[in-house]
């Protein structure tokens, strides 16, 4: 019998099936002992390498999104963000809006929360099957340039076409030249209403001009962006200080 499981062992590895070798020499004793069938037997192993596989994509989907931080949505205290996304909240849960091609926008001041909920839709999309990808505005723009100085814009940009949702953070916080901002309106562009992005920023779009430094194109992006998308005025008080003020509170 210990030739014939080192066998059994030696297909599966070359198959590359995962969750099948461990546990295989207990799971066939388990089987003689209870008198289950050769179906039963195969059956029970596919489910556990069917549900590590699951698992094992849904770790790497969380990881290629390169998120800076995990935060989750469950550990959102809704009663301390803004009232447009208290409202909200269900409803971008549902993650329809990625089905949809939808955008979110979530502009208001800084500390209300902005990166935590869009972090925290991006793994719900993750543990969902959506490939995701987070960055923040400026280090995109870094590697638009870097790459059309190589030659290799057009390769970078198909590569983001995998993607079902895209998280640009930190808009607002570092005004761009005129390339950058021309890059990053081509990119934004290619996505509208194909696939999903959420975007925070900390300036109401009346502002946006002063760090694209383009009417015409500030207008057309935003006209672009805007189209059927959700966007919440994320404007409070600080999220953090509120969770700091607890946290003080229970340790007083």
């Amino acid at each position: 019998m210990n030739e014939t499981i080192n066998e059994i062992k030696g297909y599966i590895a070359e198959l590359k099936i995962p969750g099948v070798n461990q546990g295989l020499r207990m799971k066939i004793e388990e089987a003689y002992k209870l008198n289950q069938s050769y179906e039963e037997l195969l059956r029970d192993i596919f489910i556990e390498a069917y549900d590590m596989r699951k698992e094992n994509g849904r770790k790497n989907r969380i990881r290629n999104a390169r998120f800076p931080y995990k935060k989750y949505t469950e550990d959102l205290k809704i009663d301390y963000l803004p009232e447009e996304a208290r409202n909200k909240f269900k409803e971008l849960r549902t993650l329809n809006f990625i089905e949809e091609g939808q955008n979110i926008i979530l502009a208001g001041n800084p500390g209300t929360g902005k990166t935590h909920l869009s972090i925290g839709l991006g793994i719900d999309a993750c543990n969902k099957g959506y490939k995701v990808f987070f960055t923040t505005v400026a280090s995109l723009i870094n590697e638009l340039k870097e790459t059309r100085n190589d030659k290799k814009l057009y390769t970078f940009e198909k590569r983001f076409e995998k993607y079902d949702l895209i998280i640009l953070d930190e808009l607002g916080y570092i005004s761009f030249d005129r390339e950058g901002s021309e890059l990053l309106f081509t990119f934004l562009s290619l996505r509208a209403e194909r696939k999903s992005t959420i975007i925070t920023t900390n300036l109401s779009f009346d502002r946006w001009n002063e760090i694209f430094n383009d009417a015409i194109l500030t207008a057309a992006l935003i006209d672009r962006m805007t189209h059927k998308s959700y966007v919440i005025n994320m404007n409070g008080d600080s999220y953090r200080i509120k969770e700091t003020k607890e946290w003080l509170n229970r340790t007083n």
